[in-house]
């Protein structure tokens, strides 16, 4: 089973920068889909982006395409969400997810509830 953990949030002024990363353990990210996610206090939670397991296919929201890049290097196992130009409004805690897929697949999910293992979640907060 594939372990996940977040490291990276903070405080961070509106307009900064922030990149968050996502180790994973007990296995290799070669065979999973891995997605980004966020929940802000009183929201549901909701997509920022999917990767498919090759890394090749990676889609994102609308409220984050232009700011945000998703990046995975399966040789290190790791996941990184760039975070650009940020906004109040991205206030959230960020949580990365996977879900086993073929190995090194061009295909990705992007539906919260079709992934079953998550990490502990890392707080960002865009604050003046």
């Amino acid at each position: 089973q594939l372990q996940l953990v977040e490291s990276g949030g903070g405080l961070v002024q509106p307009g900064g920068s922030l990149r968050l990363s996502c180790a994973a353990s007990g296995s290799t990210l070669d065979y999973y889909v891995i997605g980004w996610f966020r929940q802000a206090p009183g929201k549901e939670r909701e997509v920022i982006s999917c990767s498919s397991s090759s890394g090749r296919n990676t889609n994102y929201a609308d409220s984050v395409k232009g700011r945000f890049t998703m990046s995975r290097d399966n040789d290190k196992n790791m996941v990184y969400l760039q975070m650009n130009s940020l906004k109040p409004e991205d206030t959230a805690v960020y949580y990365c997810a996977s879900r086993r897929s073929a190995r090194r697949s061009t295909f990705y999910y992007c539906l919260a509830n079709l992934y079953d293992n998550w990490g502990q979640g890392t707080q960002v907060t865009v604050s003046s």
